[in-house]
């Protein structure tokens, strides 16, 4: 088994590759910086807000190299969009083109490019997947919150077309994780009320132990993404994962 994931070297994507690597899998982590106590992983430094750095490193052959021998390697191949941003945080006039721009680069640009590139890659392989790790501000607009939750809207959309686009061998879901204790969330808990009306909810979450941790998410996330049933559903909640 042979796994692909983003934004590794910390918080929920730490989490999903120690869960990946417990069960045996190689692992290719991807990230601006990497994680010295992530041994036997892959690690690139990439920037995944830079499309052309993207672009020259699919050029380079070394994710269509990771893959070659991953039918040796039994087991499905993955991939995990996992990074990340929330920024900008508050309404238009305050974003900000070039924090716009990013997140837009980091949330949805990259997913769309490794995907196309990982199932070019992967052709000879009989059982793909392609976890997109999405977010209920997806479904559910949150004041202050109109460019995370278009591009996290934008994964959901994008699963669904794919599903439909019934590729040989492919399995693609975007799944909302649940609110997990990372450094995404300490950072929402030090924006303005002003931008984000809803900060005080979050807040609460992290004083009253409503945070899920992040190693036992990911766990979760890998038990899903390996279940039978991935991508039945291309837009789901792991929080809903108990009824399978």
């Amino acid at each position: 088994m042979k796994a692909i994931v983003t934004g590794h070297s910390r918080g929920l994507g730490e989490g999903i590759v120690r869960a990946l690597l417990a069960r045996g899998a190689q692992v290719m982590g991807i990230a601006r910086q990497g994680n010295p106590a992530l041994a036997g992983v892959q690690q690139v430094p990439l920037d995944l807000a830079d499309a052309a750095a993207i672009e020259a490193w699919l050029e380079g052959g070394a994710l269509a190299a990771f893959l070659a021998d991953a039918e040796a390697a039994s087991g499905p191949v993955l991939l995990v969009n996992n990074a990340g941003v929330v920024q900008p945080v508050g309404a238009p006039g305050r974003q900000g083109a070039a924090r716009l721009a990013r997140a837009v680069a980091v949330n949805v640009a990259a997913p769309l490019m490794l995907t196309d590139a990982f199932v070019e890659a992967s052709g000879h392989c009989p059982d793909r997947r392609v976890l997109h790790i999405s977010s209920g501000a997806g479904r559910h607009p949150y004041s202050g919150w109109s460019a995370y939750c278009a591009t996290k809207a934008a994964l959901d959309m994008h699963a669904q077309a794919v599903a439909l686009d019934q590729v040989p061998g492919l399995a693609i879901a975007s799944v909302a994780p649940g609110v997990i204790d990372t450094g995404m969330q300490a950072e929402i808990r030090t924006v303005d009320e002003a931008d984000f009306p809803a900060l005080e909810r979050f807040i609460a979450l992290k004083e009253e132990g409503g945070l899920d941790d992040a190693s036992e998410a990911g766990a979760r996330l890998v038990d899903y993404l390996l279940a039978g049933h991935f991508g039945a559903d291309p837009v789901t909640d792991l929080r809903d994962f108990q009824r399978f």
